[in-house]
């Protein structure tokens, strides 16, 4: 009877899983704009068993797991976490997940995980400091920088664009960039993406500011 009772517990807990992942799963999509078949591109499995698995009538390997939660940013636990519904809405500052000093430029992010329709971040320069010795693309995205002080010059592809306190500029993110802090101060640039290009690798070394 016990076994019994073990197993029905067993088959309870799967089916609770399934229905978790299906609903973060479509939820992530839907909100990505991304149809069954570019996930399905994205992540070397078919439209069709990512149907089965967003109506929670299948499940998924791991490396499969793995390979969705990349493509929206997050992890596998994230992706059976469910809704935070209890989730305080507020970031407080020494919240941020931040990345080291890199180049003379300290990156934070302010979005929430799993990242949805856009991804938020706050990148803080020091004179002279950049992101990064060469231009770089990420994805093919709606990007927006955002000066919120300071003096930084964009280098977007071939041409050189130089903004200050309130300035702004939009762009592809897949068009090679590089934010160059060319004022004698601090420098405070937001940059919006959307949709997210991030994948759960690129937070690895993201870690609480102090």
């Amino acid at each position: 009877m016990n076994v019994m009772h073990t197993a029905e517990n067993q088959l309870s807990g799967d089916i609770d899983a399934k229905g978790i992942v299906a609903e973060r799963l479509r939820r992530l999509r839907k909100a990505s704009n991304m149809s069954l078949r570019q996930l399905a591109e994205a992540t070397g499995t078919s439209a069709s068993f990512l149907s089965q698995l967003e109506r929670g009538l299948s499940g998924a390997s791991t490396s499969t797991l793995i390979r969705i939660a990349n493509v929206f940013g997050t992890s596998i636990s994230e992706l059976f976490s469910g809704t935070e519904a209890g989730q305080d809405p507020v970031l407080r500052r020494a919240e941020r997940p931040a990345l080291p000093v890199m180049n003379g430029q300290r990156k934070s992010l302010l979005s929430r995980r799993p990242l949805t329709q856009f991804e938020t971040y706050l990148a803080e320069f020091e004179p002279g400091g950049s992101s990064g010795t060469e231009q770089y693309v990420h994805g093919d995205s709606h990007e927006m920088l955002f000066v919120m002080n300071g003096r930084v010059q964009l280098d977007l592809g071939p041409d050189s664009h130089v903004l200050e306190d309130g300035d702004c500029i939009e762009y592809q993110s897949s068009v090679p960039h590089r934010v160059i802090n060319i004022g004698p101060s601090s420098a405070e640039v937001l940059f919006i993406i959307s949709p997210p290009t991030s994948t759960a690798a690129s937070f690895v070394d993201y870690r609480g500011k102090k």
